[in-house]
């Protein structure tokens, strides 16, 4: 019996030994899954930081046109008056210049009666005199 306890002592070391192995083995293979994952995160990191650092800059840039651009629609607003009243104006000019071609047109006509009443007042020297 001491042979078969002695065999299954040396089958018992083995196993453990080989347990052992197998459990270190493990062990390794996950801290360095777990040591390859904390360098990932640490250059994602990194590389984070220097983005946000890169791009810092570009925060302000973008609030300062924000800002300009409502001053420009600020100033387009007080533009609105004024393209009124330039509209007002060249309606005004449209409504003008009909009433001057009227008038040039009734100018027009007063003259050719004027004419028309020179010429039966003050016939053509032509016709009275004779050679």
């Amino acid at each position: 019996m001491a042979a078969k306890e002695e065999a299954e002592s040396k089958a018992g070391d083995e196993l453990g030994k080989s347990l052992n192995v197998l459990f270190t083995s493990i062990s390794t293979m996950v801290k360095s899954e777990i040591q390859e994952t904390n360098d990932t995160l640490e250059l994602l990191k990194m590389m984070n930081l220097k983005v946000a650092d890169e791009f810092k800059g570009f925060g302000d840039v973008a609030s300062g046109l924000r800002v300009f651009v409502e001053q420009l629609k600020l100033k387009s607003r007080s533009f609105d008056e004024y393209v009124q009243q330039i509209d007002a104006i060249e309606q005004q000019v449209t409504q003008l210049e009909a009433v001057i071609s009227m008038l040039d047109e009734y100018v027009c006509l007063l003259e050719a009666k004027m004419r028309s009443v020179y010429q039966r007042q003050h016939p053509p020297l032509s016709s009275e005199l004779s050679f």
